[in-house]
């Protein structure tokens, strides 16, 4: 008994890992929203939800950096999510859509250790 105990508790242990962080961005004309400003490194869940009634999008990239992550444009009253895996550091959010960014839609997103 005692050895297949141990057995389920090793095989639990092995199969476990961290979830997601997750930060929710609500847009709106001409506003982002963070569900919280930062999170830790690792996989981090960017669901973009429109309230809005435009299409909106949203570019994310680290201060500093190059590379750009998007989501797709979405619909009003639609969701998406992307699931990046960030590194420590400053993040910038927009909406790239016409003017939109320019109009006060962006945000930044702390990524700590």
């Amino acid at each position: 008994m005692t050895r297949l105990l141990g057995t389920a508790v090793l095989a639990a242990a092995l199969s476990w890992h961290p979830t997601a962080a997750r930060v929710g961005v609500q847009s709106s004309e001409f506003h982002l929203v963070l569900s919280r400003p930062s999170v830790r490194a690792g996989v981090v869940e960017i669901e973009l939800q429109n309230v809005g009634q435009d299409p909106h999008d949203l570019r994310v990239r680290k201060v500093g950096g190059h590379h750009t992550f998007s989501i797709a444009l979405t619909k009003p009253g639609a969701r998406k999510t992307v699931a990046l895996n960030l590194k420590p550091g400053r993040y910038r959010l927009w909406c790239s859509v016409a003017d939109h960014r320019g109009l006060g839609m962006q945000a930044v997103l702390r990524v700590r250790r």
